[in-house]
Protein backbone atom coordinates (compact mmCIF):
# COMPACT_ATOMS: atom_id res chain seq x y z
CA UNK A 1 0.00 0.00 0.00
CA UNK A 2 1.03 3.51 -0.87
CA UNK A 3 -0.22 6.50 0.38
CA UNK A 4 -1.68 8.77 -1.99
CA UNK A 5 -1.93 6.66 -4.61
CA UNK A 6 -4.70 5.03 -6.26
CA UNK A 7 -4.97 0.95 -5.66
CA UNK A 8 -4.40 0.02 -9.17
CA UNK A 9 -0.74 1.33 -8.50
CA UNK A 10 -0.43 0.52 -4.90
CA UNK A 11 -2.70 -2.32 -3.53
CA UNK A 12 -2.08 -5.46 -3.34
CA UNK A 13 -5.07 -8.33 -3.77
CA UNK A 14 -3.04 -11.02 -3.46
CA UNK A 15 0.37 -12.58 -3.42
CA UNK A 16 1.90 -15.52 -5.74
CA UNK A 17 5.02 -14.77 -5.81
CA UNK A 18 7.35 -11.50 -5.37
CA UNK A 19 10.08 -9.96 -7.71
CA UNK A 20 12.02 -6.79 -6.71
CA UNK A 21 12.63 -4.88 -9.98
CA UNK A 22 12.81 -1.10 -10.75
CA UNK A 23 10.16 1.45 -12.58
CA UNK A 24 12.52 1.25 -15.75
CA UNK A 25 13.38 -2.41 -15.54
CA UNK A 26 9.65 -3.95 -15.66
CA UNK A 27 6.40 -2.42 -17.19
CA UNK A 28 3.32 -2.99 -14.47
CA UNK A 29 0.09 -4.54 -15.28
CA UNK A 30 -2.08 -1.50 -15.62
CA UNK A 31 0.72 0.10 -16.99
CA UNK A 32 0.48 -2.08 -20.32
CA UNK A 33 -3.36 -1.86 -20.62
CA UNK A 34 -3.51 2.03 -20.45
CA UNK A 35 -3.20 3.51 -16.85
CA UNK A 36 -0.40 6.08 -16.19
CA UNK A 37 2.90 4.56 -14.15
CA UNK A 38 2.20 7.03 -11.43
CA UNK A 39 -1.56 7.82 -10.40
CA UNK A 40 -1.54 10.90 -7.53
CA UNK A 41 -5.43 10.56 -5.81
CA UNK A 42 -6.09 14.01 -6.90
CA UNK A 43 -8.67 16.40 -4.53
CA UNK A 44 -11.78 15.71 -4.86
CA UNK A 45 -15.29 15.68 -3.17
CA UNK A 46 -18.66 13.45 -4.20
CA UNK A 47 -22.54 13.93 -3.31
CA UNK A 48 -23.85 10.77 -1.25
CA UNK A 49 -27.45 12.19 -0.88
CA UNK A 50 -29.96 13.33 -1.70
CA UNK A 51 -28.99 10.18 -4.47
CA UNK A 52 -29.47 11.38 -8.44
CA UNK A 53 -32.82 11.62 -9.66
CA UNK A 54 -34.23 10.93 -6.24
CA UNK A 55 -37.62 12.81 -5.16
CA UNK A 56 -37.44 14.37 -1.96
CA UNK A 57 -39.84 16.69 0.14
CA UNK A 58 -39.54 20.10 -0.80
CA UNK A 59 -38.33 22.70 2.14
CA UNK A 60 -34.95 21.76 3.97
CA UNK A 61 -33.03 19.19 2.36
CA UNK A 62 -29.90 17.86 3.86
CA UNK A 63 -27.04 17.66 0.96
CA UNK A 64 -24.44 15.12 2.19
CA UNK A 65 -21.38 13.60 0.97
CA UNK A 66 -17.25 13.00 1.31
CA UNK A 67 -14.05 15.14 0.27
CA UNK A 68 -10.50 13.62 0.00
CA UNK A 69 -6.99 15.49 -0.46
CA UNK A 70 -4.12 12.78 0.46
CA UNK A 71 -0.81 14.37 1.80
CA UNK A 72 -2.54 18.21 2.08
CA UNK A 73 -6.07 17.03 3.70
CA UNK A 74 -9.43 19.14 3.27
CA UNK A 75 -9.70 22.35 4.00
CA UNK A 76 -13.61 23.13 2.97
CA UNK A 77 -16.38 21.80 0.69
CA UNK A 78 -19.01 24.22 -1.14
CA UNK A 79 -22.33 23.42 -2.67
CA UNK A 80 -24.19 25.45 -4.85
CA UNK A 81 -28.23 24.67 -5.39
CA UNK A 82 -29.08 24.96 -9.37
CA UNK A 83 -27.34 28.68 -10.45
CA UNK A 84 -27.30 30.01 -6.83
CA UNK A 85 -24.50 30.87 -4.32
CA UNK A 86 -21.87 28.25 -3.50
CA UNK A 87 -22.11 28.00 0.10
CA UNK A 88 -19.65 26.30 2.48
CA UNK A 89 -20.30 23.04 4.19
CA UNK A 90 -19.99 21.65 7.55
CA UNK A 91 -16.98 19.12 7.51
CA UNK A 92 -16.54 16.34 10.06
CA UNK A 93 -13.20 16.59 12.03
CA UNK A 94 -10.38 15.18 10.62
CA UNK A 95 -8.75 12.34 11.74
CA UNK A 96 -5.23 12.95 9.62
CA UNK A 97 -4.27 14.47 6.14
CA UNK A 98 -4.84 11.43 4.85
CA UNK A 99 -8.42 10.26 5.39
CA UNK A 100 -12.01 11.35 3.69
CA UNK A 101 -14.40 13.91 5.43
CA UNK A 102 -17.76 13.65 5.52
CA UNK A 103 -19.38 16.81 4.56
CA UNK A 104 -22.99 17.95 4.88
CA UNK A 105 -25.21 21.47 4.28
CA UNK A 106 -28.80 22.13 4.25
CA UNK A 107 -30.65 23.51 1.71
CA UNK A 108 -33.80 25.15 0.73
CA UNK A 109 -35.53 23.25 -1.95
CA UNK A 110 -38.94 24.74 -3.45
CA UNK A 111 -41.36 21.99 -5.32
CA UNK A 112 -39.53 21.78 -8.96
CA UNK A 113 -36.34 19.78 -10.47
CA UNK A 114 -32.56 21.01 -9.45
CA UNK A 115 -28.87 20.46 -9.47
CA UNK A 116 -26.73 20.47 -6.83
CA UNK A 117 -22.88 20.69 -7.14
CA UNK A 118 -19.83 20.23 -4.84
CA UNK A 119 -16.48 21.30 -5.26
CA UNK A 120 -13.48 20.58 -2.91
CA UNK A 121 -10.86 23.12 -1.64
CA UNK A 122 -7.29 21.39 0.25
CA UNK A 123 -5.07 23.07 3.27
CA UNK A 124 -2.33 23.68 0.32
CA UNK A 125 -5.32 25.78 -1.21
CA UNK A 126 -5.98 23.85 -4.48
CA UNK A 127 -9.57 23.80 -5.64
CA UNK A 128 -11.27 20.73 -7.30
CA UNK A 129 -10.77 21.77 -11.02
CA UNK A 130 -14.17 21.24 -13.05
CA UNK A 131 -12.71 20.11 -16.00
CA UNK A 132 -14.05 16.10 -16.97
CA UNK A 133 -11.84 13.77 -17.47
CA UNK A 134 -12.34 9.52 -17.11
CA UNK A 135 -10.88 7.46 -14.76
CA UNK A 136 -8.04 6.25 -17.38
CA UNK A 137 -5.54 7.18 -17.05
CA UNK A 138 -4.93 8.11 -14.27
CA UNK A 139 -8.40 9.13 -12.25
CA UNK A 140 -11.55 10.79 -12.88
CA UNK A 141 -11.64 14.68 -12.18
CA UNK A 142 -14.53 17.12 -12.39
CA UNK A 143 -16.90 18.74 -9.98
CA UNK A 144 -19.49 15.87 -9.01
CA UNK A 145 -22.88 17.24 -9.66
CA UNK A 146 -26.66 15.45 -9.44
CA UNK A 147 -30.41 15.96 -9.75
CA UNK A 148 -33.07 15.99 -7.52
CA UNK A 149 -36.61 16.54 -7.69
CA UNK A 150 -38.07 18.41 -4.86
CA UNK A 151 -42.33 17.91 -3.94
Amino acid sequence: MIPGLYGYVSATKWVNDLEVTTWQARQAYWLKRGWSREAPIKTESRIDTPKGFETVPSGKVRVAGIAWAQHAGVEKVEVRLDDGAWREASLSQQVNPETWRMWWIEIDAAPSGHQVVCWATDKSGYTQTDMRAGTVPDGATGWHRINFTAR
